[in-house]
């Protein structure tokens, strides 16, 4: 597969750092389809300790993530729209408005979730506010380069978490309620579908290859050690925590999630290649297997769906 970002660059007058007058191969073709979806009337129902055997931890991790997603989302389009008109390869732009189309759709239904989670005692809100001013103020003081390559290395996290997702079986039991399994696993299929997209744009527009990597190093432990502060804390304000032998048998098989697994930290961490492409963990057979078994003829979750899914153009 071609792993070269598209057509002629653009200078970014706010960000001497970029390459300029780089030239690169049009992108390889992508289905990046909008899903007009929706998980509300299934997470209405939702109980407080929805993971595996009523699991504390594992249900306390799956607020954290949840709760960053709806403004991080926001954050994403807007650090890639702003290039939008810069792109001059077709394929990339048709690409690029199918992950606007995703993302979105991703934060309203997490949001959705959110709401939900806020009822039963989480503080998914207070976590939304933190995390919106935070990018707030990120998008106003750091230039759009550098916003544009904080969005494609949180993408990989999100790719990387979304791959483990939907290989690894134990990872998507864990999740519990069906509701809110199937929203991680629509979720975690789509960061796959458009994995390579903010990627493209920041090599599109001549993203350095200093800022790329240096970005990621800060966020790979900021997201690890912001995670685990949000987890500590809304655990910490959670009195079931306190019943005896509870949180001691939760930890035990919280430390087997698959995500925390030092495979996931190794793939992280191969971001900082010199010659990195998101395309070069190849997730074609699985997009299509997930593809087929979420929203194929007999698709597990066309239900959820208000019509059928078409290319964003």
């Amino acid at each position: 597969m071609d792993r070269t970002a598209s057509g002629p660059t653009a200078a970014d007058s706010t960000a001497p750092e970029l390459d300029r007058g780089a030239d690169f191969a049009p992108v390889p073709a992508r289905s990046i389809p909008t899903r007009r979806i929706s998980f509300e009337s299934r997470l209405r129902n939702v109980r407080k300790y929805f993971a595996a055997d009523d699991d504390l931890l594992n249900s306390h991790l799956a607020v954290a993530l949840s709760s960053v997603f709806p403004d991080g989302e926001d954050f994403f389009v807007r650090s890639v729209r702003h290039y939008r008109s810069r792109i001059t390869d077709p394929e990339l732009r048709k690409q690029v408005a199918g992950f606007i189309g995703q993302e979105a759709t991703h934060g309203r239904e997490h949001r959705v979730f959110n709401d939900r989670l806020a009822e039963l005692g989480y503080p998914t809100k207070e976590n939304e506010w933190i995390t919106r001013k935070d990018l707030e103020l990120r998008s106003r003081i750091a230039p759009a380069s550098s916003n544009l390559a904080a969005t494609a290395a949180l993408e990989h996290f999100t790719a990387t978490m979304a791959e483990v997702l939907l290989t690894d079986g134990t990872l998507h039991e864990l999740f519990g309620d069906d509701a809110v399994r199937d929203l991680f696993l629509w979720h975690a299929l789509e960061e796959c579908e458009h994995k390579a997209v903010a990627f493209d744009v920041y090599k599109a527009i001549g993203g350095g290859e200093r800022m790329r990597v240096w970005t990621m190093v800060g966020l790979r432990y900021g997201f690890v050690v912001g995670m685990a502060v949000s987890m500590a804390l809304a655990v910490a304000g959670d009195r079931n925590a306190y019943e005896k032998g509870r949180l001691r048998a939760s930890w035990k098989r919280f430390k087997r999630n698959p995500l925390l697994q030092r495979s996931v930290w190794q793939r992280l961490k191969d971001y900082d290649r010199p010659d990195f492409h998101p395309d070069d963990h190849d997730t074609d057979a699985l997009v299509a297997e997930w593809r087929e078994r979420l929203f194929g003829d007999s698709g597990e979750l066309n239900d959820q769906l208000a019509s059928r899914p078409a290319e964003r153009v």
